[in-house]
């Protein structure tokens, strides 16, 4: 128990980019005392007292804002940062070194029993806000982008955006270098694509276009006659 705490405080330490004090992750950081709640709520669990390891689970819910089933399997060195609004559920399995952001959920889809929750491997980051829902399995080293929605497996060292989620392969396994934080608009590229075929061809028309159009982007800037908010 005290080396999976002195793993967990260095996690929060090494990928935290404030650079925290170990004081100050002891104190100051609900995250890493929900992993602690869970390991302690985990360890009744499996001695049967199921009744009292989920009252454990409902304090460390609310004293953290982080809601952890004591079934759940937590792998070493996890970090949950920001910590507020994750859910992980009763058979979710998350691996060693994985980074969840606030917001996540590792849920069901309401239409399973048994093994109903994700599987996550080792080293994967989860951006805000993502659902990752049902028994599917996310590869080592993946990144899940923030506010994507994940309903099917995904392979090792990959990205997966948007909603539903779609995966886009990487060459690289793990997190390396600036262009690896930058995770793609699927949709935005494929339609700013499109709109900049289309107007090539009216270019090469006789000039006469639709009163109102939208143009492909100007240095990152969508341009149209009219966008009603």
């Amino acid at each position: 128990m005290l080396a999976a705490i002195r793993r967990d405080i260095q996690a929060a330490r090494q990928r935290d980019p404030a650079r925290p004090s170990v004081l100050e992750v002891i104190f100051c950081y609900p995250g890493v005392h929900a992993v602690w709640g869970h390991r302690i709520s985990h360890w009744v669990w499996q001695r049967g007292a199921r009744l009292a390891a989920r009252a454990l689970a409902e304090l460390t819910r609310i004293l953290t804002g982080v809601e952890i089933h004591p079934g759940a399997v937590l792998g070493a060195g996890l970090f949950i940062d920001h910590a507020t609004g994750v859910v992980i559920g009763e058979t979710a399995e998350v691996g060693d070194d994985v980074t969840i952001f606030h917001g996540v959920t590792l849920g069901g889809t309401g239409r399973e029993t048994g093994k109903r929750h994700p599987t996550v491997g080792d080293r994967v980051t989860i951006g805000a806000g993502a659902k990752i829902l049902g028994p599917i399995k996310i590869g080592d080293d993946s990144r899940i982008g923030a506010n994507a929605v994940v309903v099917k497996e995904v392979p090792a060292s990959a990205v997966v955006v948007g909603v539903p989620g779609q995966i886009i392969g990487r060459s690289h396994p793990g997190p390396g270098g600036p262009d690896d934080s930058m995770l793609p608009d699927l949709v935005g590229v494929s339609l700013q694509s499109l709109l900049t075929r289309v107007a090539r061809l009216e270019g090469q028309g006789d000039g006469r276009q639709a009163d109102r159009v939208i143009r492909p982007p100007e240095a990152g800037v969508w341009h149209g006659e009219d966008f009603s908010i």
